[in-house]
């Protein structure tokens, strides 16, 4: 006597399990331009890693001797394996299924990967393709009842954002709790054309608002990368799986553990003789901050996340010598580089994420203060702000900036805690004080341009006047910038100090994670 019938019995639903929703679903679903389920996993995650649990969850159908004659597996599939042999828990839709709507087992499913990823204390990756809430009101009539709709398991959803890496993909439709899944995450990505975001489709939107959007209109790739709703977007699902990966690369498995260090040939001592020229004289003049990344970070590190999104702020990670940091930059060409409401949006949030997981940061400063103008206090720039400013305040990893142009106003000064180590360093071509001369001279001296005979010649002589006062050397003289330097020695500064903050950060990993006050 042997237990082979039993095995037998579960290679058996294993196999039904695989169908998925059947032939005719599959179809449609490459039809679409979709992967299925199990097609995504094997794309995103190495070789045979993965190790799937719950297989045999969903609905079989019994004849009258109790045999099962059929099976329609739960849609979603939760597991664990592995991406660049760093080892991640899975949690993945199957559209295939009742178009990825949740159901009962599926709730039980999706809990275990948000448990699992928060008790094993490994990143988590969510395909999202689908509701994922309780399905249409058809259910209702199987049910026979109606319920107060419950967020099962959102206490994890929300404990796992101090804990791991979360990251998430918009693989197709997504609306309700799939949609909240998508954003309720460190990193996320949309593809292009085949997936959409919203928290409810057309047919709610036409029946309870009257309009009449399709789907690209309503939640499509460029709409919610613009809106800051999904940070980045993908030209197809092979792309989308390629930005996942590449943005665990930079992070710690968890808060516990040190981001992790990659091997580079780029030398550390490395001087271009472009940044020299890539700063105009003129101040008003604008320039390609992404290229002095380029030209300053690791050869081909730089991953910005959100670039639609709060355009005068730059957010990336990248590496020094190998070792991950968070970037931030600001990017003339939008605004002179003010500070929006969207942007200090996106600074706060990409804060807070380089403080959780201990990536030391980096920030290019050429900042004229925050954006000024009636539609900007309509947005309550001041307001979320100030959100950025508490962000780098309540900070603690190691911050060193970069003085590459403009620092005026509380924006400016807002570049690091200057309540900490105020470790920066200020290029020549730095301008600095509370306003630019540039509308302070109207502010400061408005009485007497009022009263002189000739008030375009008296603003001209106080122009004169005040014009040598912006000249960083004297700044240096009284200390209030540590350090001027030539540009080309930025990277091999940087380089340096990153060696010394990964230490540093190396000796708080166990600490876990981190608590911090009331966002204003």
């Amino acid at each position: 006597m042997t237990w082979e019938p039993e095995l037998e019995e579960l290679r058996r639903r294993e196999e039904l399990a695989r169908r998925m929703g059947g032939e005719e679903r599959v179809a449609r679903q490459h039809a679409s331009g979709r992967l299925t389920v199990r097609e995504r996993l094997d794309a995103l995650l190495d070789d045979g890693t993965f190790h799937e649990t719950g297989a045999l969850a969903g609905k079989g159908t019994y004849g009258e001797d109790g045999n099962l004659e059929d099976f329609l597996p739960a849609n979603v599939v939760v597991g664990r394996g592995r991406v660049d042999d760093r080892r991640v828990v899975v949690q993945a839709d199957d559209f295939t299924v009742r178009g990825g709507a949740a159901d009962a087992a599926i709730w039980e499913k999706s809990i275990w990967a948000e448990r699992a990823a928060h008790d094993l204390r490994l990143p988590l990756i969510r395909l999202v393709d689908g509701t994922g809430g309780g399905g249409s009101v058809k259910s209702l009539l199987d049910m026979g009842f109606s319920y107060v709709p419950p967020l099962p398991g959102f206490d994890l959803t929300a404990a796992n954002l101090s804990r791991v890496p979360v990251v998430a993909a918009a693989l197709g439709p997504c609306a309700g709790l799939g949609a909240a899944r998508v954003v309720m995450s460190h990193f996320s990505v949309i593809v292009k054309g085949t997936a959409q975001l919203f928290v409810a489709g057309p047919p709610l939107v036409a029946a309870a608002m009257g309009e009449a959007p399709d789907k690209e209109q309503l939640g499509g790739a460029r709409l919610q990368t613009k809106a800051g709703a999904v940070d980045n977007e993908a030209r197809d699902e092979e792309d989308a799986f390629a930005q996942i990966r590449r943005f665990l690369s930079y992070l710690p498995t968890s808060v516990w553990e040190a981001p992790p260090l990659t091997a580079t040939t780029d030398p550390a001592d490395r001087r271009e003789e472009e940044l020299l020229s890539i700063v105009p004289r003129d101040p008003r003049g604008s320039y390609d901050m992404r290229r002095v990344l380029e030209l300053v970070l690791d050869r081909g590190s730089v991953f910005e996340l959100g670039r639609r999104f709060g355009g005068s702020a730059i957010t990336a990670l990248a590496r020094l010598e190998g070792r991950p940091v968070g970037v931030i930059a600001s990017d003339p060409k939008y605004y002179g580089g003010g500070v929006t409401a969207d942007a200090a949006e996106k600074q706060a949030r990409f804060i807070d994420l380089c403080d959780q997981f201990r990536l030391p940061v980096v920030n290019f400063v050429d900042v004229p203060g925050f954006l000024i103008g009636s539609e900007a206090e309509r947005q309550a720039t001041i307001r979320r702000g100030g959100r950025a400013l508490a962000a780098v305040y309540q900070a603690t990893v190691p911050w060193c900036s970069i003085l590459v142009r403009k620092v005026f106003g509380v924006a400016g000064a807002g570049h690091g805690d200057g309540s900490r180590l105020n470790l920066r360093f200020a290029w020549p071509s730095g301008d600095w004080g509370s306003l630019p001369l540039a509308g302070g001279i109207e502010a400061a001296y408005k009485r007497h341009l009022e009263n002189a005979e000739d008030p375009v010649a008296a603003r001209a002589e106080l122009e004169r006047a005040l014009a040598p006062m912006r000249d960083p050397f004297r700044t240096a003289e009284h200390f209030s910038v540590e350090e001027i330097i030539d540009p080309r020695a930025t990277r091999p500064i940087l380089c340096e100090w990153a060696g010394r903050a990964h230490e540093l950060v190396a000796i708080e990993a166990h600490e876990g994670p981190k608590a911090r006050g009331l966002r204003p």
